[in-house]
């Protein structure tokens, strides 16, 4: 399917449910760019082997994500909006603020694959790098107010280094919020399958949360928000999908087995 093996492949996958769900289920999610890019997937393992809630699970996600990175723009005016291993991500291209600066950050080979693909906008800057060196954070005003946005990242990484990653932002922003995805142990333990599944055995996952308010102590930050992935799918898509996606998507949300976590640094 690509030149790229273990994390750096997994960016494939969310392409793939954006792409599926915008072709399906466009009144709930729609992204122009990715349909644009369909090319990209030469190999159609990832969509043969993914369930109907596999490929929602990864939309939700970024339907969440948009709705939260909106929210900070509206309340906040210029800023910055940082996605630290952005991918093939083109939330750039659905949220279209001109008035924000957005930071797009991975490690060399995916930016310069996203670079042939994906045209960066007057007020998005591409940032070739490891988002744990934090050498990111020169490219950029830390004094106007931040979002820091971890999409599907931390999972392939010890706790030990997500919670020394955070302190180290903390240190070095005066007005940030950090947004990303987590799951509880079993939702851990499904994605690892899943991404097996799709044809990737090389990229484990270790990093998971099952008590949210003591992780949020661990690191000394303020619990803004625990968001559950799929309250809006539920009621947009009702009985579109199928009795399982419904009845797992239910399930996910009210055990935490994926949710996404909003704290002030």
């Amino acid at each position: 399917m690509s030149e790229f093996e273990g994390v750096e492949d997994t960016l494939f996958i969310p392409l793939t449910a954006r792409i599926t769900v915008s072709k399906k289920f466009p009144e709930y999610f729609f992204d122009q760019k990715a349909l644009e890019m369909e090319d990209l997937i030469k190999d159609k393992k990832i969509e043969e082997n993914s369930t109907e809630y596999s490929i929602i699970a990864n939309v939700a996600r970024c339907y969440n994500l948009d709705k939260m990175t909106k929210e900070f723009i509206e309340k906040y005016g210029k800023c910055n909006i940082v996605n630290l291993g952005v991918g093939l991500e083109t939330s750039y291209y659905r949220i279209d603020e001109k008035n924000s600066l957005f930071f797009e950050v991975d490690l060399p080979e995916v930016i310069e694959l996203r670079e042939k693909y994906l045209e960066p906008g007057l007020n998005e800057k591409l940032i070739k790098g490891d988002l744990f060196k934090l050498d990111w954070c020169k490219e950029l005003d830390t004094n106007l107010p931040t979002l820091i946005i971890v999409a599907g990242v931390f999972q392939y990484f010890h706790e030990n280094d997500v919670v020394e990653f955070i302190g180290n932002v903390k240190d070095i922003f005066e007005n940030a919020e950090l947004i990303f995805d987590a799951a509880n142990k079993f939702g851990n333990i499904y994605c690892n399958f899943y991404v097996k599944r799709t044809g990737n055995k090389s990229a484990r996952m270790y990093f998971y949360i099952d008590d949210v308010e003591e992780f949020a102590q661990k690191i000394n930050c303020q619990l803004i928000e625990c968001r559950g992935f799929y309250k809006d799918a539920l009621r947009i898509l009702d009985k579109k999908v199928g009795l399982y996606s419904r009845t797992a998507m239910r399930i996910a949300d009210n055990r935490r087995n994926t949710m996404i976590l909003h704290f002030k640094l």
